[in-house]
């Protein structure tokens, strides 16, 4: 996803002072916290006016899609205690194959309204997309809804997923969208990395499933923060913390490896590879 240069017109928290009655009360503090997230609503890019992606079948559905994935494959999952139970979080992943979204949806700690490429969005799937609580991207063109849909979750203490290589490819996040970056900066978003093995079969195709059995791992990192910056954001600003995250995601990805004793697929077979934007992206020369 790649960010705006600098935020547009269309583009928390302090102790509250103890009363002579001693401390708040559970009401008095949701008072407060709503009114904090009214408050973050009115920041730049404003999202007072955005609406929360739908969460029902997203929070229902979650044990159920477990079960069945588990009978299919052996998912292990590490590092969970890693992610913040409270506040906003953007799990940011590698991508490597199809299951990679529904993995993340599935088995993250906390419930991801997670971008999805705008094409998956037709006839059936994409209503149990929409209704199931993701996020379409178009990915080729600046989508200030994308962007205003992610900040209205994480300013109300939600969790979004991303991927900020963008495409299905080798996994080893040589190409980097700046969006994770953008968000983290807007709302002070903790980042947790999750590094994703065994979704796709070494020279296997991006829209091909591994086969029953298949060990699957998702591995969570510690997370990497920024403090909020407020409006105006530069380009260059959005993209020197890209490079920071990066660095952060690969030092998560090489431990990954190393703790699970496995390695990524490799690129994908000739032909395969997805159009993706060029812009906005931190590649591996980057300083």
């Amino acid at each position: 996803m790649t960010p705006p240069h600098r935020d547009t017109q269309d583009e928390r928290d302090t102790p509250a002072a103890s009363g002579s009655r001693g401390a708040r009360t559970p009401r008095s503090l949701a008072r407060r916290d709503r009114g904090d997230r009214r408050t973050a609503h009115r920041e730049l890019p404003r999202t007072d006016a955005t609406p929360f992606p739908h969460r029902a079948m997203l929070h229902g559905l979650r044990p159920i899609s477990s079960w069945l994935v588990r009978r299919r494959y052996r998912v292990r999952v590490q590092g969970a205690e890693h992610t913040p139970s409270t506040g906003p979080v953007l799990f940011a992943a590698n991508h490597v194959g199809v299951m990679d979204g529904p993995l993340l949806a599935i088995f993250a700690p906390r419930p991801v309204h997670a971008l999805t490429k705008a094409e998956m969005f037709g006839g059936r799937l994409g209503t149990f997309l929409l209704w199931s609580g993701q996020v379409p991207l178009d990915r080729f063109h600046a989508d200030p809804a994308a962007v205003k849909t992610c900040l209205r979750v994480l300013r109300d203490d939600g969790a979004v997923g991303i991927f900020p290589e963008g495409r299905r490819g080798a996994g080893d996040l040589e190409r980097f969208h700046r969006g994770a970056a953008y968000l983290a900066l807007v709302t002070g978003a903790a980042v947790v990395p999750v590094t994703l093995l065994g979704t796709r079969e070494p020279g296997g195709w991006s829209g091909e499933l591994p086969p029953r059995g298949t060990m699957v791992d998702i591995v969570f990192g510690a997370p990497f923060t920024v403090p909020p910056q407020p409006w105006p954001r530069t380009k260059e600003h959005v993209a020197a913390t890209s490079v920071l995250l990066r660095e952060h995601m690969l030092a998560h990805l090489a431990a990954s490896r190393a703790s699970t004793g496995r390695d990524l697929p490799g690129p994908l077979p000739p032909g395969d590879l997805e159009p993706d934007p060029a812009t906005g992206v931190t590649d591996q020369g980057a300083p």
